[in-house]
């Protein structure tokens, strides 16, 4: 999950560390299961109370938010980044292409946690959740996740 100099295993530490509620979702998330895809940035959704504990973790990594939490919040998202962008979700809930809501706090409380590094883990969705967040956008490659999370998926029951 590393790209140039940025040190992913310290960026997870500190959002560890913060006790903010966050989840990796976007192809990071694939990656730490183990599938065969490429990305540069990261993806996180994070509950709506916790930008401000995100934002400080990450500023000694010298990731800077584009936004406050107060002006975040009303957009929904928001960017953290230097040399390395990670887009942040910061909503109660996010609609699907189809119409379907899903709320930050169901998806939470169905978390998986993923040792990345000796002592050092990150909190994704679960497959189901991970699948349907990966319907938040219809991108091509969307539908390519989805296919290797439903294999994914079919080897674990």
């Amino acid at each position: 999950m590393e790209s140039g100099g940025f040190d992913h295993v310290e960026f997870f530490r500190a959002l560890e560390a913060s006790g903010a509620r966050v989840l990796l979702i976007g192809r990071q998330a694939l990656i730490a299961l183990g599938l065969p895809v490429n990305t540069k940035d990261y993806d996180l959704w994070i509950h709506v109370d916790d930008a401000a504990a995100v934002n400080q973790a990450t500023a000694p990594l010298g990731l800077v938010a584009n936004y406050t939490p107060e002006l975040a919040r009303p957009r929904g998202r928001y960017v953290l980044e230097n040399s390395e962008r990670v887009d942040v979700l910061v909503a109660r809930s996010v609609s699907t292409v189809d119409g379907v809501m899903v709320f930050f706090d169901d998806v939470w409380s169905r978390r998986e946690r993923v040792e990345i590094a000796p002592g050092v883990s990150v909190a994704l969705p679960c497959l189901d959740d991970l699948i349907v967040t990966k319907r938040f956008g219809a991108r091509g490659r969307d539908a390519d996740d989805i296919q290797m999370l439903e294999v994914l998926r079919s080897r674990r029951t």
